[in-house]
């Protein structure tokens, strides 16, 4: 069965793109846990970090550098979730980035 990463890239399931290019793509959460919340995912399906060629994370981290001007945010937090146990419910490598434009981010309880 396809993951729903795999059929938003495909534009099967409809998102709120922030940006796109031939390997990666940007769009909004639809469930933020911050003013600005984007999920950043390249489009080939890698399961989980530990999953992915390293060469996929060097430009990935252009393509989020790109996301951040797109946005207009200079201060965020970036969050990989590596398996179940670290909370990653979509077995589709993605970077969530998070920002509060009008404010300091709070660090979550995180057990």
């Amino acid at each position: 069965m396809e993951c729903i990463f795999c059929k938003i890239v495909k534009g099967e399931i409809p998102s709120k793109k922030v940006l796109e290019n031939e390997k990666f793509l940007a769009f909004h959460d639809i469930n933020p846990i911050a003013p600005v919340h984007v999920l950043i995912i390249p489009k080939e399906h890698y399961e989980k970090f530990n999953d992915t060629p390293n060469e996929i994370f060097c430009e990935m981290a252009d393509f989020i550098k790109n996301v951040a001007k797109e946005l207009n945010i200079t201060d965020y937090r970036l969050i990989t979730n590596n398996g179940s146990n670290a909370g990653q419910e979509v077995f589709h490598l993605h970077v969530h980035m998070v920002s509060n434009p009008n404010g300091k981010l709070k660090w979550p309880k995180l057990v």
